[in-house]
């Protein structure tokens, strides 16, 4: 691990530079959408080092070389810890929450496994998150029932009797969950064993085949296992690269990842 010789080099401009934010820094909620859009348009959600068998960490220092010097993505439990370090370097004050992910399950999800950001900002609060693939790419205000138009999507927030908040994405008229999360403060070594299960779990989806996300000016970049897809607003184009090296290629123009191992495929 990093940990013990990088705690004087984590430097603020240089993950500003990672995501591309060049604008004033104020605690305003102006900045901290300008913020979360660059993160999720210039950091990808990926899994690979859990399918490379690398041992996940989720110390600050580790995290900063692994997204920042080393260009790399991650999932919720390092891409959020991580953002939510940055904002409280920037001044925000930020809550961590443990959440439940209802995206594409057919049940109630058996575990809590997502990790969200509570930002409060003058008496607003609102829901930060760059680590969840395909989720909002601007922070959610928790005003209960208002729709939140972010481009062709609408999101809203909803308070449940038994899950706490629930977010939603309106779709075709459907209320389509996304995520729901209580208000229990968190401390970083909370997220440590749910991760843990994430990457070792034979249950876990996290340890079954490649899932890279990232949003682009067009759409979004993807990858499901061996099949990429490039969203644009005319069309999808899919294709699964002949061999390792064709793979290892493609990740680096569509998601700017240069893995230091072979992804077995």
């Amino acid at each position: 691990m990093l940990s013990n010789f990088m705690d004087n080099q984590l430097d603020v401009q240089l993950y500003l530079d990672r995501i591309g934010f060049n604008g004033p820094i104020n605690n305003s909620p102006e900045v901290l959408a300008k913020l979360q859009e660059q993160h999720v348009h210039t950091v990808p959600y990926e899994n690979l080092d859990i399918l490379g068998h690398i041992p996940l960490s989720l110390e600050i220092p580790d995290l900063f070389h692994k997204i920042v010097i080393e260009r790399r993505g991650g999932y919720c439990f390092e891409l959020n810890a991580l953002f939510g370090w940055l904002l409280q370097e920037l001044g925000f004050k930020v809550t961590n929450y443990f959440g439940r992910f209802w995206r594409g399950e057919s049940h109630t999800p058996v575990k809590r496994r997502h990790h969200i950001l509570h930002v409060d900002i003058h008496d607003r609060r609102f829901i930060a998150d760059v680590g969840a693939g395909m989720a909002p790419r601007l922070p959610i205000e928790l005003i209960e029932d208002a729709e939140q138009i972010q481009g062709t999507e609408i999101y809203q927030v909803n308070k449940t009797s038994s899950y706490g908040w629930m977010l939603y994405e309106r779709k075709n008229e459907i209320l389509d969950p996304v995520y729901s999360f209580t208000e229990e403060a968190n401390l970083p070594q909370d997220y440590f064993t749910t991760s843990y299960w994430c990457q070792y779990s034979p249950e876990s989806v996290f340890n079954k085949g490649a899932k890279v996300f990232i949003r682009t000016k067009d759409g979004r970049n993807t990858v499901d296992g061996h099949e990429f897809r490039i969203f644009t607003s005319d069309e999808v184009r899919t294709f699964s690269p002949s061999s390792p090296q064709e793979y290892a290629d493609a990740l680096y123009v569509h998601f700017g990842i240069k893995l230091p191992f072979e992804l077995k495929q």
